[in-house]
Order: C-alpha cells, then structure tokens, then sequence
C-alpha cells in the first residue's frame, strides 16, 4: 500500500515563519489550499494553523472550507466559468476576475442570493494567462463601477504560472502604479495590491516589496518552503511537510537492457541506453506498489540517495537499489520527498492514502 504523511509540526513551523514574515510588514496573505483536493483530513489541519483567508480554484473545496468554518474568507482563484456563477456567489467571498461578461453574471447572481460579492481584476502583466490588458484597465474598472451587490476587494497579477515571467521589482511597482491610476482617477479606495504567489516571497526577504503591494497568496511556500528563484530551500523553512511512502512487492536481479523488439511503453515512451553504463551487466531491481495512475515519476525524490528511479508503468514503480547501503526486503517502505507536481498528482488519488503524523 502506498501513501502519503503530512507532518504536522513542520507545517505549524512553515506556516508561523511565513505568518511572522507578513505581520512584521503588514502584508495580509491567504492560504492557497487546491494542493490538498478537497482532503478534509488536511483542510481541518490547515484551518487549525488559525488561517483567516483560503484561496482555492475548484468551487468544491471552498464548499468544504465554509462547512468546517464558515467565518473563513474563501478566495475562488481564477475567472469563473458561466456555469459555476450560483455556486461561486453561494461559497466564495472572493473571486479573480478578468471579464465585464462574468462580472454581470455574479451582478445579477450576487443580487438574488442578497449579499456583496467580492472581486479582485487580474492584471496582465506579461506570463500571458489570465488577466485585463493594462492599457484596457481604466475602462473596465469604470464598467464595473455600474455593476451592483459587486465590491472591488483589489487589483492583482499572476506571474511564472505559464510563461514563467518573475514577479521582480519593476513588475510590482508597475502593478501599485495601477491602483494609484485608478484610485485617482475614480476616487476610491483598493484595499489589496495581490503581488503574486510563492515566488514573490524572495522579494519580501530581500525587502524589495514595493509597500503598496500589501497582498499575497501562499501555497508552495507554505508546503515545500521553497525559493522559486533559486530552487533552494527557505532557511528555517521545511521541504518535507509531505512524504510519499510506498511499499517494495518484488526484489530481483535483472538484466540491465530489455530483451526483445522494442516499441513504445504505456506511458508512450522508448528505452534508452544512453544512461546505462553497462548493457551486459545486471542490478537489483525492486518494484514498489505505486504507478503513473497516481503520480510522475520526475517529481519524486528518494530520501535514499543510492536508490535511481528506472521508470513506471501505469500501476508499479521500478527503482535500481544496487547501490543502497540498505538491506530492503519485500514488504519495506521506501520514502520520497514530493516536489510540488508530485504531491499534486498524489493528493487528487482516491487510491493513495492520506495521514498526518
């Protein structure tokens, strides 16, 4: 049986660093909770860590998050879709937005069920995924000015979530150039300038922040504390808040080169020979109870480092422990540290087990 463990005490260490981090430059921040899937085992750890604000991107979640907690602020984090619009209004305080068409519909939506719905106009800033052309801004924020039971929460952006565009200085000052711009000119407030994900949070070390953007929404941070910018981990932060745990079901000794006419495997792939030193020889092979219907194999790291992954089919994992200083017996747990798209694809598992230690 594979599974994952969530440790619940590196989480607490991440999230009040990360927590400190803000406070002390009175930046308000939310918990960008869709890595977990609607888990409630881990959504009640991450409302017990005293978060006021969760951002998600499937309206599923955030029906959890306001059943387990309804004075939590709930954040839908991309433009919602036509069909979603009753059930956004119903359970999400907040919502990005990019189109006057959507704004209408959560208008007209927001007025039936009596309550103020919140937004937040995306920005296009240059990684080319969601967001409002900035020389279009002034004219859509005054289209939305028309639009009642709609209060405009803030402005933002979204960078190195397609194109990988860093969010560096210049782009967030660009980013409070636009809130003065549209507090002058419609004389009003914003109260959020959201800067960003995870990987603005170097800049916030660094204390390169311009002060007006005063929001962020944290989730890679919080569960691998990792430098985007670097690849590195945070200093005082965990990388290994989860950890994948699979079982050994075969250990055998096998033929390094696969005998046979070759063709594609199931994952579309051809053997290689290029990485193997020697093509006579043999290694020890051990299959563990895991495969790519549940993760990728490029997002696991073995925590033992004389282990190499060989490759997987849709349902085992085949790793080489020739070199391992460990003596493995079918029946033993082999532990990977996750990258993010691997607790990603591992979380949305209905097979993989979950628990916190």
């Amino acid at each position: 049986m594979a599974f994952i463990k969530l440790y619940r005490t590196k989480l607490q260490e991440n999230y009040h660093f990360l927590d400190d981090l803000f406070k002390t430059r009175n930046i308000e921040w939310g918990v960008v909770s869709k890595l977990l899937c609607g888990n409630i085992i881990y959504l009640k750890e991450l409302i017990a860590l005293g978060t006021t604000e969760i951002h998600d991107s499937r309206i599923s979640n955030l029906k959890k998050i306001k059943k387990l907690n309804p004075s939590i602020q709930t954040v839908y984090i991309k433009p919602p879709a036509k069909l979603s619009i009753k059930r956004i209004v119903e359970f999400a305080d907040v919502s990005f937005n990019t189109e006057i068409y959507t704004i209408k519909l959560l208008s007209e939506e927001a007025s039936k069920q009596n309550k103020i719905h919140k937004i937040i106009i995306m920005i296009e800033m240059g990684d080319l995924r969601e967001g409002v052309m900035g020389e279009e801004l002034i004219q859509f924020y005054g289209e939305v000015l028309e639009q009642p039971n709609i209060e405009v929460r803030g402005i933002g952006t979204n960078l190195n979530c397609l194109s990988g565009v860093m969010p560096t200085q210049d782009k967030l000052i660009q980013l409070s150039l636009y809130k003065q711009l549209i507090e002058a000119k419609f004389n009003v407030q914003i109260p959020w300038v959201s800067g960003g994900t995870s990987v603005a949070i170097p800049l916030i070390l660094k204390n390169a922040r311009p002060m007006a953007v005063n929001h962020f929404r944290i989730g890679e941070a919080l569960f691998f504390g990792k430098d985007l910018f670097t690849g590195e981990t945070i200093e005082n932060m965990h990388n290994d808040v989860f950890k994948l745990y699979a079982e050994i079901i075969e250990i055998t000794q096998k033929p390094n080169v696969p005998d046979g006419e070759l063709g594609e495997n199931v994952a579309g792939n051809s053997f290689s020979i290029a990485n193997i030193d020697d093509l006579s020889g043999t290694s020890l092979r051990a299959i563990l109870d895991i495969g790519l219907l549940d993760m990728q194999p490029q997002y696991l790291e073995v925590e033992d480092e004389n282990i190499t992954i060989v490759d997987a089919s849709s349902d085992m994992l085949v790793v080489d422990i020739t070199n391992s200083e460990n003596n493995y017996n079918v029946g033993d747990l082999i532990s990977f540290k996750l990258k993010y798209m691997g607790a990603l694809h591992l979380l949305s598992s209905d097979y993989i087990e979950k628990f916190v230690v």
